[in-house]
């Protein structure tokens, strides 16, 4: 038996991506076993370090001694890989801690997963292991593979195969058995890998904090992410902005488009800020680029590869087939890019080699223009170009049966300063594997190659999120109203009032009271309580009001509304406000998100705001010029910016407002969990935005989010 110090004088990055002796128990000689994989996986691929098979029903396995137990072992261990039934995890822990272990795999499941039971489980786990110093990665991971030393401590059939050669790209993922998906189109398409971690139920260890172990790898020039939710923000954020200071590029792929098993908020923001959408803007804040295609995950690191952050989103697309190059510009279109017309200096420089081209976007040389000089010296004129950020180079069919000529001549570009994507318009797989071993990206489909680009000539550096203090009187006001659990309307149009936002007049009938008397019609009334969050749903709402008369019988229509389809609430009264009307009407709200924490969304508002979806969303708080930015991704308030001969509205009036509403939820302790303002109506340019309807939710005592 060892002592108990831990085999922790080496750093946790090499005792997890890179031991120098490995314990595998629950090892089996049953070949239909997964726990008969890691050793035999660790033999074939030719891992030089000490592996130790714990299992007590064996005294030999593989060819190797088999030991009862981890402390049976007499010499240290980095890395154990736990593959033991879930009820003898936790004595297998206290073995690890005994032994002085280093970090632990646990490759069994059936914890968080599972529900309350399995999650308690859990976190007894990581509690036990924590104290003792011991980090966990799992449970329910399928391992670590480090192609380059190489180690394959996994139980992942793609490591059945013979070879395993090592690349530059390191990848994170939640999901295991995608480990095996890259791998296997990798290595296809001449496409390898440096190193590949599932991370399980990030029980201990994080995605943040394995990829950040990446960052500081020099032999990964690329950090990829697959994942399926957040579990650690913190550790996400402090990797990203590591991975911006030392300009090492880290992409990402996001499962959920569908948003299924998401609790959506209670007020319109949540359900139009879902999981995805969610991550997504938490990301690209971060400056982590963003994917969209699975695809992707295996192609787009080679474009990435000792790139620095692009000037612009302007891309060049130079074909020999007008199709192929059409498709590529069309995706390219699609998502906002620009795709350049030829500049005048290369058509004067083509003209030289006797070819015309046209002044549409789409530069093609046609067949006559294949020949290597002027291809190079096309692509020459097009990289050095400042008025262009990205290259693409479509092929044709000469990809497919001439390689040498067709796509041979392009490797020369892989150290250009700017990055040359490759398009291949036909099966050209001979083709794509010589422009992955030269270091070009190549792509298959047009979306593909599209969406690599898109990923990063958006790429930028982490924006710095910083929050101001609230308004005296808005804390008064929170705080005067700790006791509710939300706000009223009248409250909340007052707490965003003295957060700087201008708010309609309002005016409170008692809930059997006369019509106030210093009214100037037309107005409109609502249910006030705090228990309704959307009025309109419920028939809580009457507009254009012309006089008293329209007034009272509203407010005894309303008061029966309230009586017969909501009993359980309590009716403060009617709330009437002058009718508003402007240019257009925005929803504005924020929200401590479970996953990223505060967010900030803004987008057409009105009554069927939740219906169109048509958002953005960044992590609170912004300032007023992100906020613009938000307001312009919104296609549906591009008539605010006068598209189309509209009228402008004052956008930068709404912007303020979006920026002052952004800080309820900024901050170490937030009071607001949730608060909403829909409609904001934006008047004529240099009249400003009046906030119509409110809703506030209050914070609890305990911290929302950690």
């Amino acid at each position: 038996m060892i002592a108990s110090g831990r085999s922790a004088q080496r750093p946790l990055s090499d005792r997890l991506l890179r031991p120098q002796s490995i314990a595998i128990v629950g090892a089996s000689a049953n070949l239909k076993k997964n726990n008969s994989r890691p050793q035999r996986y660790l033999a074939k691929h030719g891992y030089a370090g000490e592996v130790y098979p714990i299992n007590p029903a064996y005294e030999t396995l593989f060819d190797e001694r088999c030991y009862p137990n981890l402390t049976a072992v007499g010499a240290p261990v980095d890395h154990a890989y736990i593959m033991v039934p879930d009820q003898a995890v936790e004595g297998v822990i206290d073995d690890c801690i005994a032994a002085g272990v280093g970090c632990a795999t646990i490759f069994t499941g059936g914890y968080a997963e599972l529900g309350p039971e399995g999650r308690a489980r859990q976190q007894r786990l990581v509690c036990r292991a924590r104290t003792a110093g011991l980090r966990l990665l799992g449970p329910n991971s399928l391992g670590v593979v480090n192609t380059r030393l190489p180690m394959t401590l996994s139980a992942n059939a793609v490591l059945e195969r013979d070879s395993l050669p090592p690349g530059r790209f390191g990848l994170v993922s939640q999901s295991g058995s995608l480990i095996g998906a890259l791998v296997s189109r990798g290595q296809a398409r001449g496409i390898h890998f440096s190193t590949l971690v599932s991370v399980g139920n990030e029980s201990d260890l994080s995605v943040g904090e394995v990829a950040e172990m990446l960052l500081d790898d020099p032999d990964t020039d690329v950090v990829s992410l697959f994942l399926e939710t957040l579990r650690d923000r913190t550790a996400l954020e402090a990797m990203a902005r590591k991975a911006d200071a030392i300009g090492k590029p880290v992409m990402a792929y996001v499962l959920g488009r569908s948003e299924l098993g998401r609790s959506l908020a209670q007020s319109h923001t949540g359900a139009l800020a879902g999981q995805a959408a969610v991550l997504d803007s938490f990301l690209q804040d971060l400056g982590v680029l963003r994917i969209e295609l699975f695809e992707s995950l295996v192609e787009t690191p080679p474009l990435l590869v000792g790139r620095r952050k692009p000037a612009g989103q302007r891309v060049a697309v130079v074909t020999t087939t007008g199709g192929g190059g059409a498709l590529v510009a069309d995706h390219l279109g699609d998502r906002g890019l620009t795709v350049v017309r030829p500049p005048a200096k290369l058509r004067t420089m083509l003209a030289g080699h006797g070819l015309t081209v046209g002044e549409t976007p789409v530069i093609d040389l046609t067949m006559a223009g294949t020949r290597e000089e002027t291809v190079d010296a096309c692509l020459g004129t097009l990289l050095d170009d400042p008025e262009i950020d990205a290259v693409v180079m479509v092929v044709g069919s000469s990809s497919e049966f001439y390689p040498e000529l067709a796509v041979k001549p392009l490797a020369k570009w892989a150290g250009a300063a700017k990055p040359l994507a490759a398009f291949l318009f036909p099966n050209a797989e001979e083709s794509l594997t010589l422009l992955a071993e030269a270091g070009i990206a190549a792509f298959r489909t047009p979306e593909a190659c599209a969406d690599a680009l898109n990923a990063y000539l958006r790429w930028g550096s982490p924006r710095s999120r910083k929050t101001q203090p609230l308004p005296a009187e808005a804390l008064r006001l929170v705080e005067a109203q700790a006791s509710a659990a939300t706000l009223n309307e009248r409250d909340a149009l007052a707490l965003f009032c003295a957060l700087g936002i201008s708010v309609a007049e309002c005016h409170v009938m008692a809930p059997d009271g006369p019509a106030p008397t210093d009214l100037t019609y037309p107005v409109a009334a609502k249910v006030l309580s705090s228990g309704i969050a959307h009025k309109s749903d419920l028939g809580g709402v009457a507009l254009d009001l012309r006089d008293e008369t329209a007034l009272t019988d509203a407010a005894d229509r309303l008061r029966r509304i309230v009586a017969d389809a909501r009993p359980d609430v309590r009716l403060e009264g009617i709330l009437v406000q002058p009718m508003v009307t402007g240019l257009g009407e925005v929803i504005a709200g924020v929200r401590i998100d479970p996953l990223a924490g505060p967010i900030v969304v803004a987008g057409v508002g009105g009554l069927l705001a939740e219906i169109y979806g048509d958002v953005s969303i960044r992590p609170a708080p912004v300032d007023p010029e992100v906020a613009l930015a938000m307001l312009r991704e919104v296609k549906g308030l591009a008539p605010l910016f006068g598209a189309r001969g509209h009228p402008k509205g004052d956008v930068e009036a709404l912007a303020r407002a979006v920026a002052a509403l952004s800080q309820l939820v900024a901050g170490d302790d937030p009071t607001v969990l949730e608060a909403e303002i829909n409609p904001l109506v934006v008047l004529g340019e240099g009249d400003g935005a009046i906030a119509v309807d409110g809703w506030v939710r209050l914070a609890e005592e305990e911290t929302p989010y950690d």
